[in-house]
C-alpha cells in the first residue's frame, strides 16, 4: 500500500488535514505550534483506491530554539520512506525561510511532491496562493484543510502522482508474506533464526537492535513463505530518535504488505496497551493473525496456567479473540514448528473461498430464526449471501432495508459465520447491502 506524507513547518494545519483524511480526530489540534510530537498514522480512501497517510508535524526537541534541525530530520526520513510527499504550507504568513529549506530538500529528493497552501478560506485569499510558484515545485492546490473545501481536487492530485501499488519481495509474488511484529527485545529476531536454522539476524538483549525490516525466504518442513523481521514498535512516547521514527514507519508497512502477521508478545509483561495497539493495527488492516507467547520457560507455571493465561488473552482481544495462541519459548527452541502451522492455518482460512450455495445453505436458516429486530415497524428480510473477491474474508449479505442493520446484528451474522466455517485467525468484514 502507498505512504504520503505530511511534511511543513510547525503550526500550518498538517494535523487538521490529517484528521480530515482519515476521517477521524486522531492528531490533536491547536494554535500552539509543535503540538504534535507524536507519529500519527492512518487509512484514507479516496474512489475506491486506499494509501496510508502519515502525520510528521511538528517534531521537535524540548527547546525554544525554533524549529530548523528537527524539521530538517523528519522531512528527510520521510522522503526516504513515503511514495509521494504532501508539503504543506500556510497562504497568509507567505514563503518562509523554512518552507525555502524543506522545497530544497524536496525538489533535490526526487519524489513526487504535492504542494498544498492551506487556510485558503476564502475568494480574496487565493490571490496569496500565487507566490508559492517561488518555490519550484509546480502546480499550487488551495485548500482549506478546517472546512474541508478544495481536499477533493488536492486527493484527486494525490490519486495522479501516486505510484502502482508494488508489494514487496517481488521476486516471490505468490508466496504469503508472514510479519513478525511486536514490541522490542520480545524474541522476533529470535524466532527468525530459529526457524531458518541460521543466525540471519542480530540478536543482543538490547530493545531495538534490529532497525528495520528484513526478508527471509522460508522453504523446510513442508512450508513457504517470506518471512519478515519487523523492527520493534515502541510507544509514541518512545519514539524519539531520528531511526526509531524510521524503524515504526518500516514496521507499519510490513503490516500492510503482510498476509498474516505473528505478534509476539513477553510471557512475563502480558498483552499490554502496546501489544493492544499493534493488535488494532493488524485488525484494521484486515490481516491474519497469530498470537506467540514468547519466553513461557521463564514462567512460574501450575496444571492450569496455560488454560488461565489463554482465558485471559482472549478476553482482553474480544470481541476478536478466534486466532491462534502459542506459547513459545525460543531461546529451548519450544513449540516453534507450531508457529508455523499456525500460521499455515490461518493464511489458508484467509485466502479461502466459500461457495454463494455453501454460505446460503448454512446462513439462511440461521438468520430465519433469528431475523434482525424491525425498526420502526419495518421489517428486515436478508434474501442472498456471497462472498466478495477481496484479499480478506469479506461478505455481502443482501436485503431490503440495510440502513437498519444495526452493529450488534452484524456481531451476531459473524458468529454464525465463525460458527458454520473455519476463519480462525482471520478478521471478517460484512457489509449490508440493498437487493
Amino acid at each position: 500500500m502507498s505512504l504520503v506524507a505530511i511534511v511543513g513547518r510547525p503550526n500550518v494545519g498538517k494535523s487538521t488535514l490529517f484528521n480530515r483524511l482519515v476521517g477521524t480526530r486522531q492528531a490533536i489540534v491547536d494554535e500552539t505550534a509543535g503540538v504534535t510530537r507524536d507519529r500519527h498514522y492512518g487509512k484514507c480512501e479516496w474512489n475506491g483506491k486506499e494509501f496510508s497517510v502519515v502525520d510528521t508535524g511538528g517534531w521537535t526537541s524540548n527547546s525554544d530554539d525554533v524549529f530548523e534541525e528537527a524539521i530538517r530530520r523528519q522531512v528527510v526520513i520521510a522522503v526516504e520512506e513515503a511514495d509521494v510527499i504532501l508539503f504543506m504550507v500556510e497562504a497568509s504568513t507567505g514563503i518562509t525561510d523554512y518552507d525555502s529549506q524543506i522545497a530544497e530538500l524536496l525538489r533535490k529528493s526526487g519524489k513526487p511532491v504535492v504542494l498544498c497552501v492551506n487556510k485558503v478560506d476564502s475568494g480574496d485569499k487565493v490571490y496569496d496562493t500565487y507566490q508559492f510558484y517561488g518555490l519550484g515545485l509546480g502546480e499550487i492546490w488551495g485548500i482549506s484543510a478546517a472546512n474541508g473545501s478544495g481536499t477533493g481536487d488536492l486527493l484527486d492530485e494525490i490519486m495522479r502522482v501516486l505510484p502502482e501499488d508494488t508489494t514487496a519481495d517481488d521476486d516471490y509474488p505468490d508466496l504469503p508474506h508472514i510479519a513478525i511484529v511486536g514490541k522490542p527485545n520480545v524474541g522476533k529476531s529470535s524466532l527468525t533464526n530459529a526457524l531458518l536454522g541460521e543466525e540471519r539476524n542480530i540478536v543482543t538483549p538490547v530493545a531495538g537492535t534490529t532497525r528495520d525490516s528484513i526478508s527471509s525466504h522460508y522453504n523446510k518442513f513442508g512450508h513457504e513463505f517470506i518471512l519478515v523481521d519487523t523492527a520493534g514498535m515502541r510507544r509514541k512516547t518512545k519514539v524519539n530518535e531520528d531511526l526509531e521514527f524510521y524503524s515504526v514507519m518500516r514496521a507499519i508497512r510490513s503490516i500492510e504488505r503482510a498476509d498474516v502477521c505473528i505478534l509476539m508478545i513477553d510471557a512475563n509483561a502480558g498483552l499490554e496497551s502496546q501489544d493492544m495497539s499493534i493488535f488494532n493495527l493488524i485488525v484494521r488492516n484486515r490481516k491474519g493473525c497469530v498470537l506467540v507467547v514468547n519466553k513461557w520457560d521463564t514462567v512460574t507455571k501450575d496444571s492450569n496456567t496455560m488454560k488461565e493465561y489463554d482465558r485471559a488473552l482472549r478476553s482482553r482481544l474480544a470481541p476478536f479473540d478466534d486466532i491462534p495462541i502459542v506459547f513459545t519459548s525460543v531461546i529451548n527452541k519450544q513449540r516453534i514448528m507450531d508457529v508455523l502451522d499456525a500460521v499455515a492455518h490461518v493464511h489458508e482460512n484467509y485466502s479461502r473461498r466459500i461457495p454463494t450455495a455453501r454460505l446460503n445453505e448454512a446462513l439462511l436458516p440461521e438468520i430465519e430464526n433469528y431475523p434482525p429486530p424491525a425498526w420502526k415497524g419495518k421489517y428486515v428480510k436478508i434474501k442472498y449471501i456471497t462472498q466478495l473477491p477481496t484479499r480478506f474474508p469479506a461478505f455481502a449479505f443482501f436485503c431490503n432495508l440495510p440502513q437498519y442493520v444495526k452493529a450488534p446484528y452484524k456481531r451476531f451474522l459473524e458468529n454464525k459465520l465463525r460458527e458454520h466455517f473455519d476463519l480462525l485467525g482471520c478478521p471478517v468484514t460484512i457489509f449490508i447491502r440493498a437487493k
